[in-house]
Formats: C-alpha cells, structure tokens, sequence
C-alpha cells in the first residue's frame, strides 16, 4: 500500500540519523519457522504435510504497530521490525504445526518465545545500541502519530506462503 511505503520512509528516513547505513527492505513477512535446508526430494512431502496441517485455520487478523530492534543470532545484522501486539496466540498455534512438520523432516523447530515481527529496514553488524533508546521511541512516536496507522498496521492473514528455492507455495486459510 502506498500509505505503507509512506510510513515506511518516515521510519527509515529518521532511524537513519541514527545509523546511515540502514537499508529499507524491498520485500515483507512474518516468519512462522527457521530458515531451513531441504533435501530436493523433501519439498514434495514437506509441501503437502504443510497443506495438511494448516488446512483446519481460519483467516485472522493481527496488528503489527510496536517498534523494535532485533539482531540476528549470530549478531552479523540488525533489524528495525513492527513486532505484533495483537494476534499473538493464532501465530502461536500455527508455529505449533510448522514445527510439527519441521520435526518429521528432522529440521530445527522455531525460536521457544518468539517477537513475531515483520523486518521493515537491516543493517550490517550489531548496531542496536545506537538504535534502542532515544531513535527507538522517536520510531513508535512516528507510528502512533502516523495518519490511519491502527488500519494502516492491521494484516489480515489470508494464506500461509512457503518458500523454497524460487518457488512459492501457498496455503489458503478458511
């Protein structure tokens, strides 16, 4: 959405006063697993396992409106994410069956106390000293003020989408 990227902008524009090597991201998710490897000849069964074991959800939504700075495990970047405040528990349930899948293939499972965010901008190295504190209340200061935020932020989940290789995968919920 236009009004998105508009908010997106606002955001990276300011944190980058504080960090000017931040880079917007071109591309946006919430993630329900671990990064994983699978073997050519898993994707087909991993696939319809997925489908399986996500055909019972329904659709639901979930806000995504609190600033936060995450790094990843092994601190070589730092992210400037909206962590989810509502919609927390249907996330939860749905990790709950990735995981279950995972464990088949003998594949690592998700983080145990996950911060479901979506990644809006990164940077190299472990940089969120310079941007918790001060930039990051300015950030949620942006977001709260910002024009239609509340529906601006709301996302309704719709399908679960798999990616493997260049291929995506979809599955509807009802």
């Amino acid at each position: 959405q236009e009004e998105f990227l508009e908010l997106l902008e606002l955001l990276v524009s300011r944190a980058r006063t504080y960090v000017s090597s931040l880079a917007a991201m071109e591309e946006f998710h919430l993630s329900l697993s671990q990064c994983v490897v699978l073997r050519y000849h898993w994707i087909d069964p991993f696939v319809r396992s997925l489908k399986e074991r996500l055909a019972s959800f329904d659709r639901f939504f979930c806000v995504a409106d609190q600033v936060k700075v995450y790094t990843n495990q092994n601190k070589t970047r730092t992210f400037i994410g909206l962590e989810v405040s509502a919609g927390h528990f249907q996330l939860l349930e749905l990790v709950s069956e990735v995981d279950r899948v995972l464990e088949e293939f003998g594949l690592p499972t998700f983080y145990k106390d996950p911060s479901f965010h979506i990644s809006l901008a990164w940077c190299v190295g472990d940089l969120s000293g310079r941007l918790e504190g001060q930039c990051l209340r300015e950030l949620q200061d942006i977001v709260d003020g910002f024009e239609d935020s509340a529906l601006l932020l709301r996302v309704q989940w719709e399908q679960i989408r798999c990616k493997s290789g260049n291929k995506y995968f979809s599955f509807p919920l009802r």
